[in-house]
């Protein structure tokens, strides 16, 4: 088939664009104002889709292309390419009635603005279809949650109906399945690979064999794995927490198959592009230690070449298969869609897309996951500029730039080899200049530090950004003015001076509404001139990029022209050249600056205004004022002010005036908020100048064993403040050892001015070792406490005393917990905070013990946890929850109850997830419960609770209907319902219907009681009166759970029906079972196959035959192959083998 379209626009197998995108177009045409046209094209597309299986005529390609859809709004697309299954859906749709299809819409659980729209589409039945496809209820394996919902309904005739479409049409043999689900590759194709992937190669090998870090030295270039070093690299987890990652090799296995596509962060000049190239020489070379080895296909496309470009299979076109390649349009757009190949998508440099911003593009419906599901795509951008939308399979990684031994490794490697001299010497600026320090954690600036500074001294110096910047241009000029002589020299200087339409078209590109980083080289020729051009381009800061030229539509065979484009070596470059176009305009048109400071986010162009203030003081003054305005302008207005290596009073008055309050690193703060606040810090500690408190709000991660600094959780580094009041530390809920507080305390104590330290979010020791405190700690008697339960530190002890009684009113007040997943710090904290509430007779509003009752001491009256500790009794507890899942027995109730008596102020104990016994002995029950009228409850709300004075489960509401116990229940109301069950069954009330919706999990045969999957017990139920269990649909009940059954059946003496339902059950050899009066129904699951007993063997319910042993076996197979891909036939076969 020739398709005309962009690959995504439509998917490949024609089958399903009938079964999809002609309804979605029909559906329009019905909506509109063309019901015949929609009628005459139904009639075609239901007759073609009847009675075709080969490849489609001329007629099919046109319906399809009339009816061509954008990827917004393109359905899911679809699940599998079985033949057969289209034909299907056609039959189906045929069946699915408006009622039927509301019915199942209830049953599957569809959302009401669904239903609504199935109930006014006038295709309800192709729409509700697709609905059930895209939700996993048919697909070309597997239809049974269709059938189940079906026979549910009682539409038995339409149940057994779509079967047989469904056999008809789908159904495969073992043999041939694999051989259908695994896409064969034919001859030509795997060759046209071959050639592919060949190409790809080619050309990323001119990528990522270029490497310049000095662009104006064009004889020194490097492959990309002889400078590549790895930099600070980490995760986000499920919990929204960054983790260290140990290796770049590590980027898709955290994912555990759960992330399709991941984004790479990282501030300017982090290394993202640089990763993102090594990733591409680990494919083109092998590399058997990489797993980026691995994808049969990787594909890298700069983002900023892309901008108009429509689809992928045009940026490949265009930008990655050379002249003469001899592949078809149709060619790549076959393998991109095979969804048997491992294709790795690299996408580089999204905060320089020009597109970024068209929810139309390619781009932006990848990542949303709209098209091309099948890809893995990896993204690198800044961290400012994350898309807004991305798939529910998003990973998160974060470049945190280069530590000491990163820098090192690097000189080493790229620079001195083994001049250890001269390596120490490089190392030793690093060391010696915190603001070089500080620029240099960005890769792209040590890059170029370690191979410019060794032979320019005057490098040594820097003391700022836009100094460090300003100097590396000179370098780039410098090395081409030294070339040339006279009248050219002065010439290149004055080009290198005068360079006003070079910021103008920066600074355009970079604030317009799209940002445009990619140029026509015969545009700018023509604006700047020649020679302007020549020597921008020579010294390395222009770069040339040659791309192909052509229309939409048009063949390689026919002339292709090539058109070279034109960029910045980096993103910063532009910034630079931007910011002198800023700071020029600034003092010149004052009310044009504040309209666009406004609309324009200062982070997003940090670069761009802390140039413009280094370059300007005029323009530094205009600057600050503005950003001032902004949400946290005060500390980026410091950043700014740091680029005039002069005007330090005034810096300096910022400063004073910030630090005079209390100071914030939050957790949601960005890298560059967080850096630029530690700057602030040092800088007001180098000028003495008094920092009234720190708060690390959650941004808290450690502190290095060495104790010179605290590792923030973005990985900024906090060194020792000397001039630092007061340090707050909150943390995540988490236990520290008491380790981790020692040094917490080792950092306090460098910082020399430090007086008091509070600590807060977690959970502490309950002492440590005195010895350890350090002595600065000690001297200093600096005061030290434990916020969250109101504690302050004895220092010459190590322990912690109550300092502050209205902090555990509060927590009291608020209720407290033991729990068995508690941590034994936090289960010490806890119980230390009880007894000091009982000893200042606080009272506990509500004291939860969660499953952590172990038993009951009698000697000592005291509640045994399972952690070994025991829980005082002599407690102010107003209300006991206590959650123990399970039955509970007679005498763990009346312990309970006994311990309970002896807190004061109790008013209710409340039971939850447990099923109480009926009825206690009323003598065992204490005199002062009653009196004190305390009410024990069963549920939350009350519906069932005991009665004291008689010693008697009571239940407040009547059951009425059918009693539903799904596995969807929580425990708690599980629970409920049995307790229910039991007070009616108790008192000889009429229970109608029990159902155990794939609740049931065995019998245990001492009590005769169903056991749920909870682990609750449902006992014998007097006066119930029919039964249907729905196992796990797949499950084959053994010989031993039948007869367990059957027991349980007949100590129901008025059980009427027992329907097992969605199971095997044994055979059954002319084994008369007592069942009593009661029928027992069996419905394997599939349509004609109910059966019953009948003198003590199977026959079927309908033509009363007798299931033969031959018949059985026959229904054992059907069954295992009907429920093959269900969690309990998987589970079989997996232990057969």
């Amino acid at each position: 088939m020739n398709m005309t379209q962009d690959l995504g626009y439509l998917d490949p197998p024609w089958e399903q664009k009938l079964s999809f995108i002609l309804p979605r177009s029909l559906h329009q045409l019905r909506q509109g104002r063309f019901p015949v046209i929609a009628t005459i094209w139904t009639a075609i597309y239901y007759f073609i889709g009847a009675s075709l299986h080969t490849s489609p005529p001329f007629v099919i390609t046109v319906i399809m292309a009339s009816n061509v859809r954008h990827p917004s709004a393109e359905p899911a697309e679809p699940q599998s390419n079985l033949p057969g299954f289209g034909r299907f859906k056609i039959e189906l749709s045929a069946v699915l009635t408006i009622k039927i299809i509301l019915e199942l819409s209830v049953i599957f659980g569809y959302p009401n603005a669904l239903q609504d729209e199935l109930r006014n589409a006038t295709d309800a039945a192709l729409m509700m279809i697709m609905s059930m496809e895209e939700r996993g209820q048919i697909d070309p394996t597997d239809i049974s949650p269709l059938l189940t919902a079906l026979t549910e309904m009682g539409r038995h005739g339409t149940a057994r109906q779509v079967e047989g479409w469904f056999e008809q049409y789908v159904s495969i043999d073992e043999g041939r399945r694999a051989e259908v689900l695994k896409y064969q590759m034919s001859p030509e194709l795997a060759e046209k690979m071959v050639s592919f992937i060949s190409e790809l190669k080619e050309t990323c090998h001119t990528l990522y064999d270029k490497i310049q870090p000095i662009p104006y030295i064009k004889e020194k270039m490097y492959s990309v794995d002889k400078v590549f070093i790895e930099v600070g690299i980490e995760y986000c987890d499920r919990q929204g927490s960054w983790k260290t990652l140990s290796s770049y090799h590590g980027i898709f296995s955290i994912a555990k198959g759960s992330s399709r596509i991941q984004i790479i962060e990282g501030d300017p000049g982090y290394g993202k592009s640089t990763l993102a190239l090594q990733l591409v020489y680990d494919w083109c070379n092998d590399s058997s230690d990489s797993p980026f080895c691995k994808p049969d296909i990787m594909i890298f496309l700069n983002l900023r070449q892309l901008g108009g470009t429509t689809s992928i299979v045009d940026a490949i076109e265009q930008f990655l298969l050379p002249r003469d390649s001899l592949l078809k349009r149709r060619d790549v757009e076959e393998l991109i869609n095979n969804r048997n190949l491992n294709i790795l998508v690299v996408l580089d440099a999204y905060d320089e897309y020009p597109d970024q911003h068209i929810e139309d593009s390619f781009v932006r419906h990848m990542l949303e996951e709209k098209i091309l599901r099948h890809i893995d795509v990896l993204l690198t951008t800044r961290s400012s500029c994350i898309p807004p939308a991305c798939g529910s399979r998003t990973g998160r990684i974060r470049l945190t730039g280069f530590d000491e031994g990163a820098r090192e490794q690097y000189v080493r490697k790229a620079v001195t080899g083994d001049d250890e001299e001269e390596l120490q010497k490089i190392l030793e600026q690093f060391n010696t200049n915190p603001i070089l320090r500080d620029i240099c954690q960005a890769p792209l600036f040590s890059v170029m530090y370690a191979h410019v500074a060794h032979k320019e001294e005057k490098f040594h110096n820097v003391r700022s950004v836009t100094g460090f910047f300003e100097y590396m241009i000179d370098c780039f000029h410098s090395h081409a003015q030294n070339k040339v002589f006279g009248d050219e020299r002065k010439q290149l200087q004055t080009y290198a001076d005068d360079h006003c339409k070079l910021d103008k078209v920066a600074f355009e590109s970079l604030t317009g509404a799209t940002q445009q980083l990619l140029w026509d080289k015969k545009v700018l020729t023509t604006k700047f001139g020649a020679d302007f051009y020549g020597l921008y381009v020579d010294i390395g800061i222009l770069v040339e990029e040659e791309v192909i030229n052509r229309n939409r539509g048009a063949t390689r065979a026919q002339s292709i022209q090539y058109r070279t484009n034109v960029r910045f070596y980096h993103k910063l470059f532009c910034e630079w050249y931007a910011a002198h176009h800023l700071a020029r305009s600034v003092t010149s048109f004052w009310a044009w600056f504040y309209d666009f400071c406004e609309h324009v986010n200062p982070y997003d162009l940090q670069f761009v205004y802390r140039f413009a203030c280094g370059i300007s003081s005029a323009a530094a003054k205009q600057v600050i004022k503005l950003v001032k305005r902004k949400q946290d302008g005060d500390k980026f207005a410091v950043l700014c002010s740091l680029e005039q290596e002069e005007n330090t009073e005034d810096v300096l008055s910022i400063v004073r005036y910030l630090v005079s309050r209390d100071v914030h690193i939050s957790e949601k703060d960005t890298r560059l908020l967080q850096r630029t606040t530690v700057q602030l810090l040092e800088l007001a500690s180098q000028k003495e100048v008094p920092i009234k408190c720190l708060n690390l709000d959650r941004s808290f991660e450690t502190v290095d064993k060495k104790l010179t600094h605290i590792a923030l959780k973005s990985g900024v580094v906090v060194r020792p403040i000397v001039y630092l009041q007061l340090l707050i530390v909150r943390m995540e809920t988490t236990d520290v050892t008491e380790q981790e507080l020692i040094n917490i305390l080792g950092f306090a104590g460098q910082c020399v001015n430090l007086m008091e330290l509070r600590i807060d979010g977690c959970t502490l020791p309950l002492a440590i070792n005195a010895e350890s405190i350090p002595n600065q700690v000690i001297s200093r008697k600096m005061k030290v406490f434990y916020s969250r339960y109101g504690y302050k530190m004895r220092l010459e002890a190590g322990q912690w005393e109550m300092d502050d009684v209205d902090v555990i009113r509060k927590l009291c007040l608020d209720g407290l917990t033991l729990s068995r997943d508690d941590s034994v710090l936090l289960q010490q904290s806890t119980l230390r905070l009880l007894e000091n509430s009982s000893q200042h007779n606080i009272p506990i509003s509500c004291l939860t013990l969660d499953r952590c009752i172990d038993k009951f001491d009698v000697t000592t009256s005291s509640m045994v946890l399972r952690s070994g500790r025991s829980l005082p009794c002599a407690l102010s507890v107003v209300t006991l929850e206590v959650t123990t899942p399970g039955n509970m027995s007679e005498d763990r109730l009346l312990q309970v109850l006994a311990f309970v008596k002896k807190f004061k102020d109790i008013e209710a104990v409340l039971f939850i997830s447990c099923v109480l016994p009926l009825s206690i002995p009323t003598e065992h029950i204490d005199d002062s419960l009653i009196t004190r009228n305390v009410k024990v409850s069963c549920c939350p709300d009350n519906k069932i609770q005991f009665n004291l004075r008689s010693g008697k489960l009571e239940s407040k509401t009547e059951l009425s209907g059918v009693v539903t116990i799904t596995i969807h229940d929580t425990v708690a109301s599980q629970a409920s319902k049995v307790m229910q069950l039991m007070v009616a069954s108790a008192n000889n009330i009429p229970i109608s219907e029990v159902w155990l919706n794939r609740s049931f999990s065995s019998v245990d045969p001492d009590s005769l009681s169903l056991v749920l999957g909870s682990g609750l017990c449902l006992p014998r139920l007097s006066s119930l009166q029919s039964l249907e269990i729905w196992t796990e649909p797949g499950r084959e009940v053994t010989v031993d759970e039948w007869t367990g059954i059957m027991n349980y059946v007949k100590q129901c003496q008025l059980l009427k029906k027992l329907h097992m339902r969605f199971c095997l059950l044994p055979w059954l050899d002319n084994n008369p079972t007592d069942h009593g009066h009661t029928t027992v129904q069996w419905y394997p699951g599939f349509e004609s196959s109910t059966y019953e007993i009948h003198s003590g063997r199977w026959q079927s319910f309908i033509s009363k035959q007798v299931l033969t042993r031959e018949a059985y076996d026959k229904l054992v197979t059907r069954f295992r192959e009907r429920f093959r891909n269900s969690n309990w036939q998987k589970q079989r076969r997996a232990k057969s083998e």
